[in-house]
């Protein structure tokens, strides 16, 4: 089945007088350029969430660090949507270390996709060049 993004791929082969002819490829070829078309994009997401993550962690890291040099007699106000609220010095920092081991996770998690990802492209990239060669060697 063809994605229905790709329709028929035709790609120009150059020829020894500079001229060039579209090939049709295979249906074969075309779902596994529209797989690792997909992959591109699903590693491109999961990059980004991952980095807006180590953003999140990186923030969290600096407010536990503020909490660390004030006193339990400090006012803290913790922002809850729009409003900031006053709160109890040892419940944000639960709350933040508690943030802070979930958000460790997640990119822990997302690294390891990513990892993933990556690998299949390029077992999919390799995959492709080794059918695509033989293609264009025939051509010329």
């Amino acid at each position: 089945m063809l994605h229905p993004f790709i329709g028929r791929a035709k790609f120009p082969i150059a020829r020894r007088a500079n001229l060039s002819e579209e090939v049709e490829l295979p249906p074969q070829l075309q779902e596994q350029l529209a797989r690792l078309q997909q992959l591109q994009q699903t590693l491109q997401a999961v990059t980004s969430q991952k980095q807006q993550l180590e953003i999140e962690l990186s923030e969290t890291d600096r407010a536990l660090a503020e909490l660390d040099k004030i006193t339990d007699q400090t006012p803290v106000y913790k922002s809850v949507g729009s409003l900031l609220l006053k709160s109890e010095r040892q419940t944000v920092l639960s709350e933040l270390k508690e943030r802070k081991e979930l958000l460790g996770t997640r990119i822990t998690v997302l690294g390891r996709q990513e990892e993933r990802t990556k690998e299949r492209m390029k077992e999919l990239q390799t995959k492709l060049q080794e059918k695509l060669r033989p293609a264009s060697a025939a051509a010329s």
